[in-house]
Parts: structure tokens; C-alpha cells; sequence
């Protein structure tokens, strides 16, 4: 049996269970991709795992599988791009944001290029496939490349909506950083009617003694930390921070003056990454309030099940909340 024949018989068993609900990257390419003949899409032997066979199936002709030559693919992406496509390229984070870094940065960001990099099963949330396939260092490497727009969305719902931003209106390198596409959605039927649009933080819960800024699946996360802080009478603003790059500084100045105090969360190292975006901001406007980065805390993961390891690494409900809680009993 072929990896992509396990891959897809995989897949086809996750439909049949209904264990993926989320809209995937390859659907929303696909429905795009009569309108818009620009777009091509390249993978790196994951077509089914990272759901781009979605696209490949209905344009087999714009569909390229490279196997495990992740840093070719990301170079003829540039290549195809400097000839007026829109490349979507997609494989595993650690395999992308982390091992390609050099060919990402000198193909498609020095050249600035309609080339948009979707790392999947980002963070902790390999497991037990090890430490090696844990990618928690991608943010930090994409953010500090120039021209590059670095993105996390929430849920598949938000994913799609700036994967359709990005195909009709949006242009230059992006690197998507999302996870393994069977998390609960946080915008699917959502009341408010919340869009999703790149660089436009979202405010997903109101509240005024503490702001929890999140990106990825960490969102879902702080919603259920809001909630246990509500039993303790802490009222808390959770804002789902999205776009790390270019970061919406307003919100976080609003936030600042109107909870006094910002708890950051992500899957990821604290050095460099959405924490260390935030902070930033705050440090340079002079918008000064009791502040903590919280995620994994400048190590290599452990291995375990993910939702272990997520537990370990208090990244989620229970542990963000207690986080809030030692931040905002600070002096």
C-alpha cells in the first residue's frame, strides 16, 4: 500500500464517521478554481492529509504532488508564481515553516511572491509522531521574514474565508498556520456574524478585567478559560488574533486601556511568537499594562497523546484560566 492510498482510505474513514466537519483548504480552492484559473495547487506526498486533494481531484491538471522533496516544491511554487499563478503549497508545519525556512525566505518572500504556504498539524498536535514533527518555532521564522503575512486562524470556517480573501483580493506571500482540521468550530453558525479578514483581529467575547489574545485552536481554548474565570466573577475579553503579521495594533491598545492587564496564549514557543508580537506593540506605543506570554515556554515539546500534552502545557481551558488568574493577583 502506497502512502497516499493509506492517506485516503484514512481520509474516506474520517468522512464516513463524520470526525471532519470543517471546511478544507483543497474545497475552498476548489470552488474557486473555475473562476479563477490562476490557481495551483502543490503538495509534498500529504495531498489527503492536508485535504489539497480536494482541489486535485477536480483539477488534476493544476494539482502537483513533489513526494518528500518539501523544499523543491516551495522553489517551483515561486517559480510558478513568477509566471502569474497563485500557488497554494501545503504539507506538515514542522515540514514547511521549519525546514524550508531558507527557500521560503529567498524564493517567495525577497521576491515577493503570490506564493501562499498552508503548515498544517501545527504545534503539539503530531503527539507521539515526536518532537521532530512538533512545530512550534514557524511563527517566530515566517514573522521575522519581510513581505510575508502570517495567519492562524480559529477554525476551518475562518481558513476559508481568507483563502477566498487571498485568491480574490489579497496579494504577496502568506504562511496559514492551522492544525489538523477536526477542531470544534468557534464560527460555524456563529450569531454575530463575525468575518474573517486578514490583518482584522476579531473580538469573540466581551469583558473588562482581563483580555486573553489568541491565535489557532488556542481561541477555543480561551473561550472555555472565559468561561471558568465567569464562576470567579472575572469578566474576559478573548480577541482572536488571527493575523500575527501585519498584527492589529488598535485592538491591543483598546484592550490595554480598557481591561488593564493581557494574557497572550499559543501553541508555540513564547519567544517570537504571537506573545512576542503583542509586546511589541505595547512596549513601543508606551500602552503599558500587566502583561504575560503564555504557551511553551522556550523548550522541545515532550511526546505524548495531544491532549496531554496540551494539558501539561496548560494550554488548555483549566490551565489558561489558572494563568489569568496568577496574572491578574500580580502587584
Amino acid at each position: 500500500m502506497t502512502t497516499q492510498t493509506f492517506h485516503k482510505d484514512t481520509w474516506e474513514l474520517f468522512k464516513s464517521l463524520e470526525l471532519s466537519k470543517q471546511l478544507t483548504t483543497g474545497e475552498t480552492l476548489a470552488k474557486l478554481g473555475h473562476e479563477h484559473p490562476e490557481i495551483v495547487a502543490l503538495c509534498a506526498d500529504l495531498g489527503y492529509p492536508t485535504r489539497l486533494a480536494d482541489f486535485g481531484e477536480k483539477f488534476p491538471d493544476r494539482f502537483f504532488d513533489f513526494g518528500l522533496a518539501e523544499k523543491n516544491m516551495v522553489t517551483a511554487a515561486a517559480g510558478l508564481a513568477s509566471t502569474g499563478k497563485k500557488a497554494y503549497v501545503s504539507t506538515y508545519a514542522s515540514f514547511l515553516g521549519v525546514l524550508c525556512a531558507e527557500q521560503i525566505r529567498t524564493a517567495v518572500a525577497y521576491p515577493n511572491l503570490n506564493v501562499r504556504l498552508i503548515g498544517t498539524h501545527t504545534g503539539i498536535a503530531m503527539g507521539f509522531y515526536g518532537t521532530s514533527h512538533h512545530a512550534t518555532e514557524d511563527i517566530a521564522i515566517t514573522r521575522s521574514m519581510a513581505n510575508m503575512t502570517v495567519i492562524s486562524p480559529a477554525d476551518g470556517v475562518a481558513l476559508s474565508e481568507m483563502i477566498e480573501e487571498s485568491v480574490k483580493t489579497y496579494e504577496g506571500p502568506i504562511y496559514f498556520r492551522v492544525s489538523r482540521g477536526r477542531e470544534t468550530p468557534i464560527y460555524e453558525n456563529n450569531s454575530s456574524n463575525i468575518q474573517n479578514k486578514i490583518g482584522k483581529a476579531n473580538v469573540v467575547r466581551e469583558g473588562s478585567d482581563i483580555t486573553i489574545i489568541a491565535c489557532g485552536i488556542e481561541v477555543k481554548q480561551a473561550l472555555e478559560a472565559a468561561e471558568l474565570l465567569e464562576r470567579e466573577n472575572i469578566s474576559t475579553r478573548v480577541i482572536d488574533m488571527h493575523t500575527i503579521k501585519p498584527i492589529d495594533q488598535e485592538i491591543i491598545f483598546n484592550s490595554a486601556k480598557n481591561t488593564g492587564a493581557i494574557l497572550t496564549v499559543e501553541e508555540h514557543n513564547v519567544q517570537g511568537g504571537l506573545g512576542s508580537a503583542v509586546a511589541e506593540v505595547l512596549m513601543e506605543s508606551g500602552n503599558f499594562c500587566k502583561f504575560k506570554r503564555h504557551g511553551i515556554y522556550d523548550e522541545y515539546s515532550i511526546i505524548g497523546k495531544p491532549y496531554y500534552l496540551y494539558h501539561h502545557y496548560k494550554l488548555d481551558g483549566e490551565g489558561i484560566a489558572d494563568e489569568a488568574k496568577t496574572l491578574l493577583n500580580q502587584s
